[in-house]
């Protein structure tokens, strides 16, 4: 639904506005396609690092400003009160209590236990992962198979940081 909307407001498709607002502007690529009933991002490894990187410099590539400061500050921020660990379509780590994807439930804990509490991560289908950690200067990418059958591998993104953590400090 998002991806109509967008189209809609920017008359043309989502592919051709990722390409215009995005892509070019840092140099990656991809392209979206829909994959049962869902619109899934493919891209390579390398696209992902720039994409993170790019939010880790809060929208700013190559000294341009691509993202206003107000927007990037808006995007990684509780957006709502049903689910202090969501930004604009970013998961936020240091807020506590989190509903996870396909519960309404709210658990009293961060999004990855084990990771800073100012990372924020791009969770995607199958266990695709963008992880950007301001604090460290870091930004993490997992792309690959799903690990199991969870619509978001909560226990291996968990698992993950509790090894970087110990190699961190």
């Amino acid at each position: 639904m998002l991806h109509e909307v967008i189209s809609i407001a920017g008359n043309a498709s989502y592919n051709q506005l990722t390409d215009e607002w995005l892509e070019n502007q840092i140099g990656m690529s991809g392209t979206w396609r829909e994959l049962d009933q869902n619109n899934v991002y493919f891209s390579t490894a390398r696209d992902a690092a720039r994409f993170g990187l790019f939010n880790l410099a809060r929208g700013t590539w190559d000294d341009q400003q691509i993202l206003t400061e107000t927007y990037f500050s808006q995007m990684t921020q509780t957006s709502q009160n049903q689910n202090p660990s969501y930004g604009f379509l970013w998961w936020l780590n240091g807020n506590g209590e989190t509903v996870f994807p396909s519960s309404t439930v709210a658990v009293n804990r961060p999004v990855t236990l084990n990771a800073p509490d100012d990372m924020f991560s791009a969770l995607g289908k199958n266990g695709q992962i963008i992880d950007v950690v301001p604090s460290e200067n870091l930004v993490l990418v997992r792309l690959g198979g799903n690990p199991d059958d969870a619509e978001i591998p909560i226990v291996m993104h968990d698992e993950l940081w509790e090894i970087l953590s110990q190699i961190i400090n």
